[in-house]
């Protein structure tokens, strides 16, 4: 029972980091969500590159994230560019973590996985991304402020 469990947790954090990645992608090349979904659930998820296996993603999460970063995302882009400092409005900052902020505050908007729950698992998105910069640090703080925002009863 605790692998099936673990195994579910590995899947949902790979479809996390799949999400963060299509939501780059359909930002630089212009496709449709629709058309990166398929990729991505046909050729990404579990598959071999370099002999490292990738995680098979759930694709529920997958589709869930999608579905509601595109949605959602004037709502998600508001939220966080009240998050960021004046200085910094989303526009400016870096693809993947605007990707990052777009996927994070779709499940935060969802409701249905705990706020703190949903940082820590887009702050160790951001630390395969980023592993020697200061970025993680800026996202927890970040998805904090988004998280109170979007849920202040969690708080």
């Amino acid at each position: 029972m605790a692998d099936r469990q673990n195994q579910k947790r590995r899947m949902r954090s790979a479809a996390r980091m799949y999400a963060v990645q299509a939501l780059f992608q359909m930002e630089s090349s212009g496709q449709s969500v629709d058309r990166v979904m398929r990729e991505f659930e046909t050729h990404r998820f579990g598959a071999v590159y370099d002999e490292i296996e990738w995680e098979e993603g759930d694709v529920d999460t997958f589709r869930a994230l999608m579905e509601r970063a595109v949605d959602e995302q004037a709502q998600i882009d508001q939220m966080t560019h009240r998050a960021l400092v004046a200085k910094w409005p989303i526009a400016r900052i870096d693809p993947t973590l605007r990707a990052l902020f777009r996927a994070a505050g779709a499940e935060l908007l969802a409701n249905a996985t705990p706020p703190k729950v949903v940082i820590v698992e887009f702050v160790e998105i951001a630390k395969a991304f980023y592993p020697d910069g200061k970025e993680p640090k800026f996202v927890n703080a970040v998805l904090d402020h988004m998280a109170r925002e979007a849920r202040p009863e969690a708080f």
